[in-house]
């Protein structure tokens, strides 16, 4: 079984049979298809040779077949990480330690590395500290950028840059360089695939063709404005009239080898492997599950890192750059009816024949077309009513998105998704040390007890009932010091206080500390502390300090319990009940 879990291609390669290749071999086909055009332009957004995209088609998917767990996820290159690439190899380059090659070759075997590592130890979990509205965030300032690098090749005009505040001035710039050739190329390509994408299966469906080969069909546009784009450059000969062509492609496999490594370029892309580690896994692995929730199937994300990681070593020594489980191909993977993950392999066995016999053809092929195929991809990642509806729903999240964008546009990636990052946690950390809490009542009539704020609800002045509503820990512990203390001093009569301990999952040593201070506090002005509905873990915990030997009060199994056994304790002389509710807002704090 161990082995199994560690090589799943011998779980679904077991009973493969007939109907199952048939539809892996369809499937292969479409997603070949997508493919090729698309590796040559992510590529070329990698700012490496077309067919290092290519490469990263091959090996990487025969990896993932054979240790992911995915039976539809198709790994390859994709726009994010081939921008990350960029950013990460650029200040190699600049300071001479390896080639533009080499450095994504390393980077690569680095972040393979670091995947693998990660699922070996099974440190999975630590990629749910990049938040979902950080990671939209960063998705959506990346297609930003990418779309506002890549005009530079519908203009046909020089420029860098990796922020806005570089790519803008540099485009306006050069604006009155534009080759109009390049602009009407490239704007054809870019209208042609959008009217592909949005209107092409319908109208192809309206025609009278079947489903799935109009569908086939509109996937396969971008090979069809590939191909007219270069009869268009070699009719009119564009390339004599200023049009930046693809130029040759060297025709073949690539070498299997190690690259020259040296502990100083090491140390120099590390940080960037990381980044694309953590951001390819986070992308891959909710694709991943979002794929695999259609089917009622599940993946486990610690053999996903392995996956992913064997994905990356493979590009590494295949001469291709960081790859990762991209959404827009794994959907048309499940959408043309994969079953497994042979349907990889086969579409690395289609990449190889068309790195073989189809690089020539791909001499005249105009920049242009590659740019106008990135940017109507990198588009659909950018969705600003993501932003809006986090905006909506919690201002804190929408702090750390809006973060996350704007030093992405303006300062850089790693510096972008690395403020998300740390803005999350230190909003997190904030919060829950100063957790909510609410003084309860008993709802009349019921055992149950509800915010004073929010409910009519009977309270007893003698007794304080406080719920906490987060695990105690250093951070907060003083913070529940003086909650309580406040809520005492504000009412002379209280004589107990119950803190309601229904949402504590974990007192740690700072806060055990601070409840034996309230406890010891109490005691000395006559109040006795108690506990209710503490959790098994929990009282386990407290059974092995001293805390519940100096108790001023007692653990009570419930708060209706608590409330019960204290009133008869007060005895008949006590005040009655006072009912109060939402009009008699005591303690400030909204709660249930």
């Amino acid at each position: 079984m161990r082995l199994i879990r560690r090589l799943p291609l011998l779980q679904w390669a077991r009973g493969y049979g007939g109907a199952m290749l048939g539809a892996d071999l369809l499937a292969a086909v479409i997603v070949t298809i997508m493919l090729i055009p698309q590796s040559l332009a992510y590529a070329m957004l990698a700012n490496l040779p077309p067919e290092v995209g290519l490469y990263a088609s091959i090996l990487p998917l025969v990896a993932y077949a054979v240790f992911g767990t995915s039976r539809v996820l198709a790994v390859g290159p994709v726009a994010v990480v081939s921008l990350m690439t960029a950013s990460a190899i650029g200040p190699v380059v600049q300071a001479g330690l390896a080639d533009p090659l080499t450095a994504a070759v390393v980077l690569a075997l680095l972040s393979g590395a670091m995947l693998a590592a990660a699922g070996i130890f099974r440190l999975g979990f630590l990629a749910n500290f990049l938040s979902h509205p950080v990671m939209s965030g960063f998705i959506t300032a990346s297609g930003i950028l990418i779309a506002a690098g890549q005009v530079r090749h519908l203009l046909g005009v020089g420029g860098t840059g990796a922020t806005l505040p570089e790519i803008l001035p540099a485009l306006l710039g050069a604006l009155p360089q534009t080759n109009p050739w390049t602009l009407a190329v490239g704007t054809g390509a870019l209208g042609f695939l959008y009217a592909a994408r949005r209107w092409g299966r319908r109208g192809l469906v309206r025609a009278g063709l079947p489903a799935w080969l109009a569908e086939m069909l509109a996937r396969a546009a971008p090979i069809l404005a590939v191909a007219l784009a270069i009869a268009l450059a070699q009719a009119l000969d564009l390339g004599a009239r200023g049009v930046a062509l693809v130029g040759a492609i060297p025709q073949g496999l690539p070498r299997l080898a190690l690259p020259g490594l040296s502990a100083e370029l090491l140390m120099a892309l590390a940080p960037a492997a990381l980044l694309i580690s953590v951001v390819g896994f986070v992308e891959s692995v909710s694709v991943g599950q979002t794929l695999a929730a259609r089917r009622r199937e599940r993946i486990a994300p610690d053999q996903e890192l392995i996956g992913l990681g064997a994905a990356n070593i493979a590009a590494g020594l295949s001469a291709g750059y960081p790859v990762t489980g991209g959404f827009a191909r794994s959907a048309v993977n499940d959408d043309a009816g994969a079953q497994t993950p042979a349907a990889g392999i086969f579409t690395a066995i289609g990449i190889a024949l068309a790195a073989l016999f189809l690089t020539p053809l791909l001499a005249d092929l105009p920049q242009a077309v590659l740019a106008a195929t990135i940017i109507l991809a990198v588009l659909s990642l950018v969705d600003f009513r993501a932003i809006r509806r986090v905006l909506d729903y919690s201002p804190r999240d929408f702090l750390a998105m809006a973060a996350t964008i704007l030093v992405t546009l303006l300062v850089g990636i790693e510096p972008g998704i690395s403020a998300g990052v740390v803005l999350s946690l230190v909003m997190q950390l904030y919060r829950s040390s100063r957790p909510h809490s609410a003084v309860v009542g008993q709802v009349p009539g019921t055992e149950h007890f509800r915010n004073i704020d929010r409910h009519r609800v009977l309270v007893w002045p003698e007794i304080l009932s406080l719920r906490v509503d987060e695990s105690l820990y250093f951070a907060n512990s003083r913070f529940l010091e003086d909650r309580i203390a406040a809520l005492v001093a504000q009412n002379p009569r209280v004589r107990h206080v119950v803190l309601m301990c229904p949402a504590v999952n974990d007192i740690d040593a700072s806060a055990l500390e601070s409840l034996e201070e309230i406890n010891r506090r109490l005691a000395e002005g006559g109040v006795k502390l108690h506990l209710s509905e503490v959790k098994g873990p929990v009282m386990d915990r407290l059974h092995r300090s001293d805390f519940l030997r100096h108790l001023s009060g007692r653990v009570f199994l419930s708060q209706h319990e608590a409330i019960c056994h204290l009133r008869r304790e007060l005895g008949p002389d006590a005040a009655p009940a006072q009912e109060l509710g939402p009009a008699c807002c005591r303690d400030g704090v909204s709660g249930g």
